[in-house]
């Protein structure tokens, strides 16, 4: 039986990495016809209508007073803030390189902890920091070679920060049911997102094409709920730490698929960086701390 449960974890860790790993390409495919921020409106939008039909399923109840408005402002952040910028940084990045960065998440979120006084400092997480800055540089070469604009190597940054700091921000919070932070969160994002759409005038319209019809249908399911639910079930299996070895592995299966569906060049630049990033996020965030640590 152990055998068995230990099989079905492992599924459930490459189910969470390949579900992820399929979000910045079912990004771009989305951007290629819709507005960035119509897009991930539609995402999130019907993102919400599931996670709150799961909740009423599960029969969670709704949060109030403190609860709520820190639900709410948990998903403004995680969703609304970090997927506006990493939707328009994907109009101009391939995913490959985009999900790369945005593996820095566990680093930038024990930095900021750090900062807030939530965590103590440790010196690898300074040698960890090195070499995801190192990575950093060496792969935006290419964007930078290929005159993409600054402002979306940027916003993808901008999206490791706000993700990173909506996982500092939680612990801040008063205590809710994930399922019910995720519904509220969601709903929050969306209305959030959908307003931001109307300011900046995106055409609201539906798809048109069925691949785009394809890579809404995977960002909400696949990329949003099933991940979600699957990443809760391994991190009750394995516990927080060792679950956030998929922020090392979505890379590599956004790389592929990529590469496979969206035509992004595997240049040396990306070859080299990433790998760095990762040993980065590796040694400051994921490496087992020493008991004897001071």
């Amino acid at each position: 039986m152990r055998q068995v449960g230990d099989r079905t974890t492992l599924l459930l860790f490459l189910a969470v990495s390949v579900f992820a790993g399929g979000n910045a390409v079912g990004i771009r495919f989305s951007n290629r016809e819709l507005d960035p921020l119509w897009g991930a409106s539609l995402r999130f939008g019907a993102a919400a209508v599931l996670m709150l039909a799961i909740m009423a399923s599960l029969r969670r109840q709704m949060p109030h007073g403190r609860a709520l408005a820190g639900a709410a402002l948990f998903g403004l952040l995680n969703f609304g803030v970090t997927f506006a910028l990493a939707y328009y940084a994907l109009v101009h990045l391939h995913a490959g390189l985009g999900q790369t960065i945005l593996s820095l998440v566990p680093l930038a979120a024990l930095l900021l902890s750090v900062a807030q006084h939530q965590e103590r400092f440790r010196w690898a997480m300074a040698a960890g920091a090195a070499f995801a800055v190192a990575g950093v540089a060496v792969v935006s070469q290419a964007p930078l070679q290929e005159s993409v604009p600054l402002v979306a190597l940027l916003a993808i940054l901008g999206s490791v920060l706000a993700f990173a700091q909506a996982a500092v921000l939680v612990r801040r919070l008063p205590k809710v049911d994930p399922v019910t932070m995720n519904a509220v969160g969601m709903t929050a994002a969306a209305l959030a997102l959908f307003t931001a759409s109307f300011a900046v005038g995106d055409r609201w319209e539906a798809p048109h094409l069925a691949a785009t019809w394809w890579a809404l249908a995977y960002l909400v399911v696949a990329g949003s709920v099933l991940t979600f639910i699957c990443y809760l079930v391994l991190i009750r299996r394995w516990g927080a730490s060792r679950a956030a070895y998929v922020f090392v592995v979505i890379p590599v299966v956004t790389i592929m698929l990529s590469a496979w569906l969206d035509g992004e060049p595997l240049t040396w630049s990306l070859l080299l960086g990433a790998p760095l990033i990762l040993v980065g996020v590796y040694l400051g965030a994921l490496r087992p701390v020493p008991v004897t640590d001071p």
